[in-house]
């Protein structure tokens, strides 16, 4: 994914141009509904690494103002919570609103140190190969006024986060030691990143593939903020913005039900009850598959219940029995009036 990221991004920057500081002032109440202590400023012009605006996202007070005084006051922010919860996509909202440029990076275990940093490569010149350093992608995001998220940042390899931690602080100089060359950051580069764990390993069993993280490197980050599940009518109007077929009476207490099917699921995992969670992206999915399908109970299986524990399915059953009043082997086709 990085690999195909730089090609992109080495591609297009000949031809794109970065405003080199923010240049008006943004309205949050206005925009995102909160109100910040802080002045906000964003770009007046937008290019090919700003993200695309969804008319249609909710966002969260909380969480909104942290990743705006990442922005605004040149903060690292660490945003954490469970799956499913819009962590990466709120990140790139907020910058979307900025036309802040904005590069997402998934830390899975193939990302090295040499796709991060650069690495010698072979170019054509004068008509002779030679051999060339190419930066990687965080240097050219040093560089740049460029917002460069870490997704899954609890997944990286140690010595790609021992990396990432040359950058947490907002005075740090990055030191290329294959270049002997010090980079200085561009005072309007900004570091995010998003985990579903708070950097001590997976406590809860449903995050596999996890790593604690070095606290030292846990002590950089300047704000932590959790995101987590929302409230029922929260979810729902998320579900409805996303799918507007079922904005209708019947459509809006069917997506009304499934929500408390997900928030039962969430109790339940509390609880210790069962070990599967149902996310709002997984209501999204079963909501879409209800219309391809028609048919409550069989998207119900598909989207979430067939990838649940076969010993734990009767409580999960139990859960959509309660949200609907049917049983899930009684239930049948119900359709959404136009």
């Amino acid at each position: 994914l990085i690999k195909k990221i730089y090609k992109k991004m080495t591609s297009l920057n000949k031809n794109i141009v970065f405003e080199q500081a923010p240049n008006i002032e943004i309205k949050t109440k206005e925009i995102f509904g909160v109100e910040c202590e802080f002045k906000v400023q964003g770009f007046k012009e937008k290019n090919d690494y700003v993200p695309k605006i969804d008319e249609n996202y909710k966002f969260d007070p909380v969480t909104t103002k942290s990743i705006l005084a990442g922005f605004a006051n040149d903060r690292r922010v660490l945003i954490q919570g469970y799956h499913g919860t819009g962590k990466s996509t709120h990140i790139e909202q907020v910058a979307a609103r900025l036309n802040w440029p904005c590069v997402r990076v998934n830390l899975d275990s193939h990302i090295s140190r040499i796709d991060l940093i650069g690495k010698d490569v072979i170019v054509l010149k004068e008509g002779k190969q030679i051999t060339e350093f190419q930066d990687g992608i965080l240097p050219w995001a040093y560089q740049n006024p460029v917002a460069i998220v870490f997704d899954e940042y609890d997944a990286g390899r140690p010595d790609v986060m021992f990396v990432i931690q040359r950058v947490l602080e907002s005075s740090g100089k990055l030191t290329l030691l294959d270049q002997s060359r010090v980079i200085n950051p561009h005072n309007f580069f900004r570091l995010f990143a998003t985990s579903n764990t708070v950097g001590l390993g997976d406590t809860s069993g449903l995050y596999h593939g996890t790593q604690q993280i070095n606290q030292g490197q846990m002590d950089r980050w300047s704000i932590v903020s959790t995101l987590n599940y929302l409230e029922n009518s929260v979810e729902e109007k998320i579900v409805l913005s996303k799918i507007k077929e079922l904005n209708s009476k019947e459509g809006k207490d069917i997506v009304h039900s499934m929500v408390s099917t997900a928030e039962l699921t969430r109790s339940g995992f509390i609880n210790g009850d069962i070990s599967t969670v149902m996310s709002p992206r997984t209501v999204i999915t079963w909501a879409e598959n209800y219309l391809l399908f028609k048919d409550i109970e069989y998207s119900f299986k598909l989207s979430f219940l067939n990838r649940c524990d076969e010993l734990e399915r009767s409580v999960i059953e139990e859960y959509f029995q309660r949200s609907f009043g049917i049983d899930v082997s009684d239930a049948k086709v119900v359709n959404v009036g136009e």
